[in-house]
Formats: C-alpha cells, sequence, structure tokens
C-alpha cells in the first residue's frame, strides 16, 4: 500500500515525466471499458445493469477532455 502511495506521490508532483491529464483520462477510459465489459457480461446472464446516463456521460467528458488538453498541450506552440 505505501509502494502505490509512493507511485501516486511521484506521479503528481510538480517536476516528473509523466501527463497526468493522460494519466487521469486512461483510468477513466479504463472504468468506462470495464463497465461496457460487464454490461455484456450481465447481458449474456439475461440481466440489466442499470448505470446512469449522467454518470457515464461523466466519465465521457472526462476522457475527452483529457486527452483533447493533452493532445492540444502536445501541439501547440511552446512560448
Amino acid at each position: 500500500m505505501t509502494q502505490i502511495m509512493g507511485i501516486m506521490k511521484k506521479i503528481f508532483k510538480d517536476n516528473n515525466d509523466y501527463n497526468e491529464k493522460s494519466v487521469i483520462g486512461f483510468l477513466a477510459f479504463a472504468v468506462m471499458c470495464v463497465i461496457m465489459l460487464v454490461d455484456v457480461i450481465t447481458g449474456y446472464f439475461g440481466k440489466d445493469l442499470v448505470i446512469n446516463e449522467f454518470i457515464y456521460d461523466s466519465f465521457v467528458f472526462v476522457v475527452i477532455g483529457c486527452f483533447g488538453i493533452s493532445g492540444l498541450e502536445k501541439f501547440a506552440k511552446k512560448k
């Protein structure tokens, strides 16, 4: 557990090699993929997985926002 906290502290320091927006965007995308996989599995067994639309849309906006901002920073001219 302390190793995980140490890694998280390294990721969110001011001086690091990680792009925090890409990390958060990837984690949100991974959660969306898990939700879709669970929905397919529960659908196969004849049960409906109920997910509020605004929660899923929130994850979509986080992913689009994080990857959009990261992409813009990558291709924008630096001063």
